[in-house]
């Protein structure tokens, strides 16, 4: 059993560590003089506008490349993204970063976050471990919880007639969620999503500050870890932190596992499925037709998810050259990145017509919102599940609602891209 002191002080080595081998970079972000060849992930137009550099760059490049922080190449069709996600062999989750924060070293071997940082043999029993947590009858369990959390937020922000679909409500959702099935208290929220907000969202520009929130994530959850192993295991509450404690694996889970995977769980739940729900009444303020359809027939609500998860995908996942390898004539070097975009392959005309355009009835709509491959999100069905009961609580208790500042949007980029800010009225 390990104490609240010696797991602190085990995983303050690793902080030291992260501090130690953490990359720094010009925070100023050069223009873009050449998207085939010096392509840039942050630079604000792509944030904005992506699907028109991936447009252009399947016509003249479909596998872009750049050295700005390091080699790193961004395939932009489907079906390239699906053979390098089956090749794990070339193409290793060690290092899942879209701009890696450490010189030098890979994730997985500085901050692991099983398992979407493991490979195999590693990774199938990892993942296999939290499948029931997000299984059919836990997302049954959710859903009334997360209905009553939409229509909570909607009378506490929404009743005087302007409220920000975003800031006020899209964030709020999943992290109160994601929190709840942890078991770890929801008095913490402006805490989780702070560390969000430090880690992802301005890691980037901001390197120190993502490495005190990896270290105040460590201190945070070492705590939890310990109270709960104190605790009678007949007493633990049924939640997914007891259930990683008591897991009898098919190899001894160290405590770095376990931390990390509790990392993951919450920064991953709450991140994306924040963009998603904000992208998605984004959508139905400026699209009027649509947000009037839905009204008028909610049974489409569910194929409507799939659309928005298609066009507006929150998602890119980065994968880590295991050696010298030739991709579609790409001479790919060990350590390369490769940037698996995913929302770009949902925007390919190969696989779907006419593929910038939301047509919230799409039968056919195999997109790669949730990945591809062994890592696809093993969280899908609960973010649909968000997602869907979201817009449902939404229309159903909000007037019809537009943009109030159409000026006021703002939009993150990067590991994760969605809206920060959508102010409306109605």
């Amino acid at each position: 059993m390990t104490s609240t002191n010696e797991a602190t002080e085990l995983h303050t080595e690793s902080r030291e560590k992260y501090a130690q081998h953490a990359r720094s970079w010009d925070t100023e972000i050069a223009p873009v003089t050449d998207w085939a060849t010096d392509f840039e992930v942050l630079d604000p137009d792509y944030v904005l506008h992506p699907e028109e550099r991936w447009a252009e760059q399947r016509e003249r490049c479909p596998i872009a490349f750049t050295e700005r922080r390091q080699r790193s190449w961004l395939p932009v069709r489907s079906a390239d993204l699906q053979a390098i996600a089956q090749d794990v062999e070339h193409f290793s989750s060690r290092d899942i970063a879209v701009v890696s924060p450490f010189e030098g070293h890979v994730i997985n071997d500085i901050f692991p976050v099983p398992p979407i940082s493991s490979d195999a043999p590693v990774h199938t029993w990892a993942r296999r471990l939290l499948l029931p947590a997000f299984g059919p009858s836990a997302i049954e369990k959710m859903t009334p919880i997360t209905r009553a959390l939409a229509s909570s937020l909607i009378e506490e922000h929404f009743s005087g007639g302007s409220g920000d679909a975003a800031a006020d409500y899209a964030r709020h959702i999943p992290v109160r969620i994601i929190a709840t099935m942890l078991g770890i208290p929801l008095e913490d929220e402006e805490i989780f999503t702070g560390w969000v907000v430090r880690t992802l969202q301005e890691g980037f520009q901001n390197i120190d500050r993502a490495m005190d929130a990896l270290g105040e994530m460590t201190d945070y959850f070492a705590a939890k870890v310990a109270e709960r192993r104190s605790t009678p295991e007949a007493e633990r509450p049924d939640d997914v932190l007891s259930m990683l404690i008591a897991a009898d694996t098919e190899q001894p889970m160290t405590d770095e596992h376990l931390l990390g995977t509790c990392f993951l769980l919450l920064i991953a739940g709450i991140d994306t499925t924040w963009s998603a729900i904000g992208s998605s009444l984004w959508h139905l303020a400026t699209h009027p037709e649509d947000q009037q359809r839905l009204r008028d027939e909610p049974d489409l609500i569910p194929l409507a998810v799939e659309e928005f998860l298609r066009v507006y995908s929150p998602v890119t996942m980065a994968r880590y050259v295991t050696d010298d390898v030739e991709f579609k004539g790409c001479p790919m070097k060990k350590g390369d990145k490769v940037l698996m975009a995913f929302p770009a392959g949902n925007r390919d005309p190969e696989l779907f017509e006419d593929p910038d355009e939301v047509v919230i009835d799409r039968r056919k709509n195999r997109h790669a919102a949730f990945g591809m491959g062994i890592h696809r999100c093993l969280g899908s069905n609960l973010a649909r599940m968000e997602i869907k009961v979201a817009i449902e609580a939404f229309l159903d208790n909000v007037p019809t609602f537009e943009l109030a500042d159409p000026e006021a949007v703002r939009w993150n980029g990067g590991q994760v891209r969605g809206p920060r800010c959508v102010p409306i009225r109605f």
